[in-house]
């Protein structure tokens, strides 16, 4: 399989894989930072609530060539795990689109990040229930998706929007694991946030009968979703492939013509499987937005 990989790459990726590595070299010799000229490091504050967060906005190549074309934009979560592949996609399936990663909460709880590292804040926002264990929800918060999608809805896109030529009819999300919960969360709830939606993995467990109550209290006309949906799992995710299934079942349930929902088995495990769930995913919304 590598050899057939290796073999369909273009010279391009070749040279330009070449160039990382020499560069990945000379850096872990001088110890300098790796930073990223492309990418646009903003601070944001979430206005309703009073958190500051950053985002990490990548223009594609050319975007200043045409000062009169709008753009699609890719927002994706957990921003620091994800750009580098998204940004590699970006480069090499997508050249034409905006991509905006939303940080995890800078100024949180100094013991917490200490204890639970700097992405603590994604339980608390990309979660759409409480724990029903008092002193996790004592500590963590949990259950506030419906805060975060208001803050990505309300100050991201009025940023984004505001200062960069996009077309606000061709939103697309990107999130995996817990970042694909908040990612069904946003189509369940307030699916007009986008128009193409990646959920890899979503670690949906205990959330289905919270979803399903959300469909049974949305009238008929509420329940057009007028979306594009990726949905991913590894298959060597059994118990949580399941729960996949399950919501899967619930959105075909809908019987609703204007959803459009491509499913993927990847291999792997919950871990190795979103290597490939990036790139399938990208590539399905590449030939979408064509």
């Amino acid at each position: 399989m590598i050899k057939t990989a290796i073999a369909r790459m273009t010279t391009r990726t070749i040279i330009s894989l070449g160039l990382m590595l020499v560069l990945n070299a000379a850096l872990a010799q001088t110890g300098a930072p790796l930073t990223l000229n492309q990418v646009q490091v903003t601070p944001i504050k979430d206005t309703q609530n009073d958190r500051h967060y950053e985002l990490y906005i990548e223009l594609p190549e050319g975007y200043s060539e045409n000062p009169d074309k709008r753009y699609p934009v890719l927002y994706y979560t957990d921003a620091l795990w994800h750009i580098e592949i998204l940004s590699a996609s970006q480069e090499y399936i997508m050249n034409d689109m905006i991509l905006v990663g939303i940080s995890w909460q800078k100024d949180i709880n100094e013991a917490l990040v200490k204890e639970h590292g700097q992405h603590v804040s994604r339980y608390r926002d990309y979660s759409v229930i409480p724990s029903d264990k008092p002193e996790v929800q004592a500590k963590h918060h949990l259950g506030q998706a419906a805060n975060h999608l208001a803050f990505i809805r309300n100050d991201v896109f009025k940023y984004v929007e505001s200062n960069f030529r996009t077309d606000p009819a061709n939103r697309s999300y990107f999130g995996y694991s817990a970042g694909g919960v908040l990612g069904a969360y946003a189509l369940m709830a307030r699916p007009d946030s986008f128009k193409n939606y990646i959920l890899g993995s979503p670690a949906l467990r205990g959330d289905i009968p919270y979803f399903t109550q959300l469909v049974s209290d949305k009238t008929e006309e509420q329940k057009h979703l007028n979306a594009n949906v990726f949905i991913s799992y590894g298959s060597l995710e059994e118990e949580s492939g399941q729960v996949i299934e399950q919501f899967i079942t619930l959105l075909k349930g809908r019987n609703d013509d204007s959803l459009y929902l491509e499913q993927a088995i990847i291999d792997g495990s919950h871990q190795t499987a979103f290597p490939s769930t990036g790139v399938q995913s990208v590539t399905w919304l590449s030939s979408l937005i064509k």
